[in-house]
């Protein structure tokens, strides 16, 4: 396993749209193993391939308080089923910023599993807002769309001027 670089916003690579998986073989779930190592190092709850500059449209999930709840998914897509909900959000690639945004309580998830097996299950609450929030990375979205301009510009100006400094 390796740990992998996480891009940060305003990195131009998190707006690539993700590609489908053709084909669930052992490049994927060791892309797979190596995000969730990543995710449990940074430390966050979930990660999306674009993320580490992989484009394909993978990501890893994991809201339990033990870190022992290991979620990858293939190729996943979700249909809305509850309300809209606040959520404080932060994001491993928007190191130190938290926002709200309003996503959906409850979502009906559709995804391949590591084995490349279709899977279908129903996610509420923060792990229904922690899948829709990186399949929005898949489409090259960042939570920090969901904000205002002003608020935004804040936040790359921030993370730029973080960045010079540390690349001295």
């Amino acid at each position: 396993m390796a740990l992998l670089e996480i891009l940060e916003f305003p990195d131009s690579r998190l707006r690539t749209v993700a590609t489908p998986v053709e084909k669930v073989d052992d490049e994927i779930r060791q892309l797979a193993q190596d995000m969730l190592e990543t995710m449990y190092d940074a430390p966050g709850i979930g990660l999306a391939a674009t993320q580490v500059n992989v484009h394909k449209r993978v990501i890893v999930v994991d809201v339990s308080e033990d870190q022992d709840d290991p979620h990858a998914l293939i190729n996943p897509t979700y249909e809305t089923l509850g309300n809209p909900m606040d959520y404080q959000e932060g994001c491993l690639s928007v190191p130190g910023f938290y926002e709200k945004v309003t996503r959906s309580d409850k979502i009906r998830v559709k995804a391949l599993n590591t084995e490349g097996e279709e899977i279908e299950f129903l996610a509420e609450d923060l792990f229904a807002i922690c899948i829709q929030h990186e399949i929005d990375h898949l489409d090259g979205k960042l939570f920090v769309d969901y904000i205002s301009t002003l608020k935004r510009n804040r936040i790359k100006s921030k993370l730029e001027k973080a960045h010079k400094q540390a690349a001295r």
